[in-house]
């Protein structure tokens, strides 16, 4: 099969997701640093969660170079994020919703800080999708 895969689409998805984590993570820290009188223990969770996230980044990139995936074109809509991308020579696309990349992120967010995560199922595991 030369279309995208599963493992492709979440790589896209993640590509398109993290960057938006970063900036969550940077315009937390600049509020807590505003508001906070300690903020120093606060903001080094916050700089540790987004260090792992950049690394995640550069992994998810370097793995989208290797499978034959460029993303080409980003578009914000009023629904959600619409992202146009080539796979193995495939032209693709990929609209997450808004209300998807919100809870997305947030659970992305809870790991990075290293909250548990557990109860919260994939797709897959919520419909039974096999």
């Amino acid at each position: 099969m030369h279309r995208a895969e599963s493992r492709d689409n979440m790589l896209v998805k993640s590509y398109l997701l993290l960057p938006m984590i970063l900036s969550a993570f940077e315009r937390d820290s600049a509020i807590l640093s505003a508001h906070l009188r300690t903020p120093a223990p606060y903001l080094e969770v916050l700089e540790t969660a987004a260090a792992v996230a950049t690394t995640d980044l550069r992994d998810v990139r370097s793995e989208m170079r290797k499978r034959g995936i460029k993303v080409y074109e980003q578009n914000r809509l009023n629904a959600g994020i619409e992202a146009k991308f080539i796979c193995r020579g495939y032209h693709e696309r990929m609209l997450l919703l808004n209300d998807i990349v919100a809870a997305q992120a947030a659970i992305h967010m809870r790991r990075y800080l290293g909250l548990d995560i557990s109860s919260f199922k994939s797709y897959e595991e919520q419909y039974q999708i096999k």
